[in-house]
């Protein structure tokens, strides 16, 4: 489905890019709370993830700005990025890829827990979560939130 001409802030899906918007903000502030307040230091997979959450700030909010319905094509292919690389973090946090090809050689391991919520949200996690929820919203823009 082609996005609307129409992205003016009273349409959904100015208001669902906003949304996403919001997400990858929010998402941006707690990574550096993370590393810059609390002094966690972030593995190499995280900084990898950092790249994608930071851009999709800066191009949802200049597409969102100047309501050009073509910024969510350049918006899915960060957030696919990101997802691929929460995806792969989560599943070396879970233990499904081998130490063997694991990319934190030096420093601190992709693989510690360093922070965990409720005993089950951990950083990772909240890294697939949050670019889960951006990539379905920019797939499906248009369509009507159940939430």
């Amino acid at each position: 489905m082609l996005p609307s001409t129409n992205l003016s802030p009273h349409s959904r899906q100015w208001r669902v890019l906003f949304a996403c918007w919001l997400l990858a903000l929010v998402a941006t502030a707690g990574s550096l709370f993370l590393s810059e307040v609390m002094e966690f230091a972030p593995c190499v997979l995280c900084w990898y993830q950092r790249i994608p959450m930071y851009a999709l700030v800066v191009v949802l909010g200049v597409g969102l700005q100047a309501q050009d319905p073509g910024v969510v094509k350049y918006a899915k292919a960060l957030a696919l990025i990101g997802l691929a690389l929460a995806t792969y973090h989560c599943l070396l946090y879970l233990g499904f890829i081998p130490q063997s090809i694991q990319p934190c050689g030096k420093g601190v391991s992709c693989a510690d827990v360093q922070l965990q919520l409720w005993g089950v949200v951990t950083i990772p996690l909240m890294s697939l979560l949050v670019f889960g929820a951006i990539s379905l919203g920019l797939f499906f823009p248009n369509r009507k939130c159940v939430v």
